[in-house]
């Protein structure tokens, strides 16, 4: 029987792949036989990550590009299909936030910064669904099935202080998510299927100085996750590219609009 879990060959493509989660999955993927084709807008990191990958002796390709700009995706978009002949995933990885769009321990709704929030919300919504709705214009002219996977956030459903903005924004992605995946079900059938995934809490970047003290110590923010999180700890990146990899092959055929937590039970835990 051949294996249902099988992506040898899948050309798959990643935006935001020099972040932390969208790069680890970008590994995971290539380590799997596909054919990962990395976006990114910041060059330096971009050619970083493809340098470490190739390294590694990894199938990987490097493309700057930029989530909010359409034509310059329909050039990238057109660059892989002239290198690969066709894509067949796309994971948008791009996304975050910042420190205008979140609210401070001793501030309000009222000191929100509406550019920036404005901006977080382009970022992170905007910047899924361009990418998608460019990239699944070459998914129909693949023969294949094609599927799009997005990111999601704990923010989304569970009220979340301080972090207005991306849980505004990670809200609409599962709207999004949801609305895609019936729209292209209803028009195309099985051909191109879209997800998500929503990871819990991950020290990355983004979030450690929230989450850590500068001794490295766990902050009080940080306790209280531990202690609404079942598995009484935060992910490891590594941790997110098996739910992907499902997402994306043959086994996941007849799955969509669905947004699957990789959280250790915080999404199901109600403190008590």
């Amino acid at each position: 029987m051949k294996n249902p879990f099988d992506i040898t060959g899948q050309v798959v493509v990643v935006t935001g792949a020099a972040g932390v989660l969208a790069g680890q999955t970008t590994r995971h993927l290539a380590e799997n036989g596909a054919i990962v084709a990395l976006l990114d807008i910041n060059k330096e990191k971009l050619d970083a990550r493809v340098d470490e990958f190739r390294k590694d002796g990894l199938n990987v390709s490097g493309f700057v590009s930029n989530v909010l700009d359409e034509a310059i995706l329909e050039k990238t978009r057109d660059e892989i299909l002239s290198r690969f002949g066709k894509v067949d995933v796309l994971i948008n990885g791009a996304g975050g936030n910042m420190p205008g769009a979140t609210i401070p321990p001793d501030k309000t709704v009222f000191d929100l910064k509406i550019a920036d929030w404005d901006k977080v919300l382009a970022l992170n919504l905007k910047g899924t669904l361009l990418p998608s709705i460019v990239f699944a214009k070459a998914m129909l002219q693949n023969p294949g099935k094609c599927s799009i996977v997005n990111f999601s956030s704990m923010a989304a459903t569970r009220m979340i202080t301080r972090v207005l903005g991306y849980s505004n924004a990670k809200g609409a992605i599962d709207n999004l998510t949801r609305w895609l995946a019936m729209e292209f079900a209803r028009v195309h059938g099985d051909k191109i299927r879209v997800n998500a995934v929503a990871p819990g809490w991950f020290i990355g970047d983004q979030n450690r100085a929230l989450l850590t003290n500068p001794d490295g110590s766990l902050t009080e923010r940080a306790h209280k996750v531990i202690n609404n999180t079942p598995m009484g700890r935060f992910g490891e990146a590594n941790e997110v590219p098996g739910t992907i990899h499902y997402l994306i092959s043959p086994a996941a055929n007849f799955v969509t609009g669905q947004i699957v937590a990789i959280d250790g039970g915080f999404s199901i835990f109600s403190g008590v």
